[in-house]
């Protein structure tokens, strides 16, 4: 699933760093050495706190308009982007072993041809899901 949200970043007192967070996704907070490193640092906790909650079957809450999330002045407001097909797919490189049923000549042509049905299947699942 994709998903935006607003987070806010706020730097610290001596400049150094950025504390981040996504307000409509409770204790998703994070900090980054510079702007850049805390979007990718929030965006990175965002994906784990949304696979967590489509794996769970929580409420995954909408995201409030950027105008309504109340923030410190100072602050920074900037969408950021998730994928969770895409983070799952980058940080979850478990092998399952799955049983498929083929035709005996199909199974037999392949292996004389050299064909890995399973790398042939992963590659055939990743193009039906978009994932990658």
């Amino acid at each position: 699933m994709k998903y935006t949200y607003t987070a806010v970043f706020m730097p610290t007192e001596d400049g150094t760093e950025y504390y981040a967070r996504v307000p409509d996704l409770p204790g998703c907070v994070t900090t980054g050495e510079n702007l850049e490193d805390a979007i990718a640092e929030i965006t990175d906790a965002a994906s784990g706190w949304l696979v967590v909650a489509e794996d769970e079957g929580l409420d995954i809450p909408a995201p409030s308009a950027q105008d309504a999330i109340v923030h410190e002045p100072g602050s920074i407001l900037s969408l950021v982007q998730v994928d969770t097909l895409a983070y799952r797919a980058a940080t979850d490189t478990r092998s399952v072993r799955k049983n498929v049923s083929l035709p005996a000549w199909m199974a037999e042509l392949a292996d004389k041809r050299g064909i890995n049905c399973s790398q042939l299947l992963q590659n055939a699942l990743k193009a039906q899901l978009n994932a990658g």
